[in-house]
């Protein structure tokens, strides 16, 4: 088995000062290649750190993808510290460096001298082309490992990655297929309670079940190498019978995205009127570009549920749109949800059981559940559902 590593560098992503989305995104990436990482690691903008890791990780890794330290600045180290863990010198990339200066000229600029930086690379390296920024990528083997050094900008990595490490590593290496991964997510169970339903399923040797719990939701992923891919189909509907009403979806593109289809499929328009929710609603089904019609963010108000219900019904009418979703305020952890559609005006009154989430979590909770009422109406079920953590006080139909 190839043995894939990360080394993510920086003061400011030791200490948490930035979340590390580039670790998270190759995780993602390398796995769906057939390549899953099998160790990451962060060290700061200390030259003797970033030497000794170097020396240890390439002992120890097949492939080790350095991320940071490439920019102009004095604490950008890591063309350094190969140079030194490898026992060569630096020496400017004559290439590059032309590519530098006609990159600011281009845009109307004069490099400044701090840049030349950019163009120095441990003598014993291959230039990795960086099509999209200033800092010049790097590819060397040191011990057993062959280790591309990147930039820390997201949109030069991701880039690079894919256009010149990903085909260098296809012509080096032999790469098993990527795995099977079978998604679905649920709204409104807990992990443990889903766990023992389906810790008595049996599943084909060598594939796992996995649990990935970001309230409000629970994803649950069946994996396993592409030559189990019938046997895990076969027992993937008892997984979705174990989820039942609670799945909310299935693959990786979000309930937002799958509304906003199956309203174009339907024709339908929709109108957001929201209060708790901050615009958040609207937000997420914008931007799955979803057919929606004027929509707002309403001042507090304290209304009865009918009073709510009604909100809706007029909101759908002076919109012009075919469905109104209303979220209301919260008084005494009570909110009222309304949804009117062709068909009536359904609306719900909820109470939340769990009062230890801050604002953020429990909006988006709310939005969850806002959407999972147009969900289930699309699919023809009564659109109130218990959540776990909100239970349903009240519900009307005008």
């Amino acid at each position: 088995m190839i043995k894939v590593e990360m080394l993510s560098t920086g003061d400011e992503v030791l200490y948490g000062q930035i979340v590390d989305t580039n670790a998270a995104w190759l995780a993602d990436y390398l796995f769906n290649q057939g390549l899953p990482m099998s160790r990451r690691n962060t060290v700061g903008d200390s030259l003797e750190d970033l030497i000794a890791v170097l020396k240890e990780r390439s002992e120890q890794a097949d492939i080790l993808i350095v991320n940071g330290g490439l920019g102009p600045t004095s604490d950008d180290l890591s063309a350094l510290a190969a140079a030194r863990a490898a026992g060569v010198e630096l020496v400017e990339h004559k290439e590059w460096l032309t590519h530098m200066e006609q990159f600011f000229s281009d845009r109307g600029r004069v490099m400044a001298p701090s840049n030349r930086k950019q163009a120095l690379i441990p003598a014993n390296s291959e230039m990795v082309d960086n099509p999209v920024g200033t800092a010049c990528g790097f590819a060397m083997t040191l011990n057993r490992c062959l280790i591309f050094f990147t930039p820390g900008v997201p949109s030069e990595f991701k880039v690079m990655v894919d256009k010149q490490i990903m085909p260098r590593l296809r012509e080096r290496f032999t790469l098993p297929e990527p795995p099977v991964c079978l998604r679905l997510t649920t709204f409104g169970r807990s992990e443990s309670e889903l766990a023992q339903s389906l810790d008595p399923l049996a599943l084909p040797a060598g594939a796992v079940m996995g649990y990935r719990s970001s309230m409000p939701i629970i994803e649950l992923k069946l994996t396993g190498p592409a030559s189990l891919r019938k046997a895990m189909e076969a027992v993937w509907p008892q997984v979705q019978r174990v989820a039942g009403e609670s799945v909310i979806f299935e693959g990786t593109e979000g309930l937002p995205a799958q509304l906003a289809e199956r309203l174009k499929a339907k024709g339908l328009s929709i109108a957001i009127g929201e209060r708790f929710t901050a615009g958040l609603l609207c937000q997420q089904l914008s931007n799955a570009q979803a057919p929606l019609g004027n929509s707002s963010v309403l001042s507090p108000v304290s209304e009865s549920l009918s009073e709510t219900a009604e909100r809706a019904k007029d909101l759908a009418a002076q919109a012009g749109c075919d469905l109104a979703l209303v979220v209301g305020s919260i008084n005494d952890d009570l909110l009222n949800f309304a949804l009117h559609t062709p068909t009536g005006t359904q609306g719900l009154c909820v109470k939340f059981n769990v009062n230890r989430h801050g604002l953020r979590v429990r909006q988006e909770v709310c939005a969850m559940m806002a959407l999972n009422m147009l969900r289930r109406w699309l699919n023809g079920w009564d659109v109130a559902a218990e959540h776990g953590w909100i239970n349903i006080v009240e519900a009307i139909e005008i």
